[in-house]
């Protein structure tokens, strides 16, 4: 059931990054549904809790994990040739292969001048992997797949807890 229902919501997801949460709103109801339908949850009931012991991540969550997952790829030489042209790393940028920063393999930001060009994915796949810690960018594959579930699942949490709503206590 699962692999059905992600195969559908992970197509293409990663082009919503930098959306605001309303466009991928409906994403997140389908996602709803079937944790309903799975935990046999009545419509009113609560989901939150029951993603959370199933290991599903909210929408927004499995968007910057497909994002650092396509950036880990073209770090690390594994991803095609037009994902991997898309991004450069530091180290590789004339100018600025002598920072502390290229040996900490971080992609360079290209400068965008609106909110259309901070959504492309040279630039939103790179913010995501740059805002990874160091060892989880360097980390193997097995090993990085784990800490960035781990990292983002944590960060997220604390990011909503602490500065979207901060009466709410999980």
């Amino acid at each position: 059931m699962s692999a059905l229902i992600f195969s559908r919501v992970d197509y293409c997801n990663s082009s919503l990054a930098g959306l605001p949460a309303g466009a991928f709103a409906p994403l997140q109801r389908v996602l709803n549904a079937a944790t309903r339908f799975v935990a046999d949850l009545r419509p009113r009931d609560h989901v939150t809790s029951v993603q959370r012991s199933l290991h599903w991540l909210p929408i927004h969550q499995r968007i910057q994990y497909k994002l650092c997952v396509l950036m880990y790829g073209a770090a690390h030489g594994h991803a095609p040739d037009y994902i991997s042209n898309l991004a450069t790393l530091t180290s590789a940028t004339s100018g600025r292969s002598h920072l502390r920063s290229a040996d900490s393999l971080t992609f360079n930001i290209p400068r965008t001048r609106t909110r259309m060009g901070d959504r492309v994915l040279s630039v939103a796949g790179s913010r995501a992997w740059n805002a990874l810690p160091a060892d989880i960018r360097c980390a193997p594959v097995d090993t990085f797949v784990f800490c960035c579930l781990r990292y983002i699942t944590i960060v997220l949490l604390s990011f909503i807890r602490y500065f979207i709503h901060p009466v709410l206590i999980f």
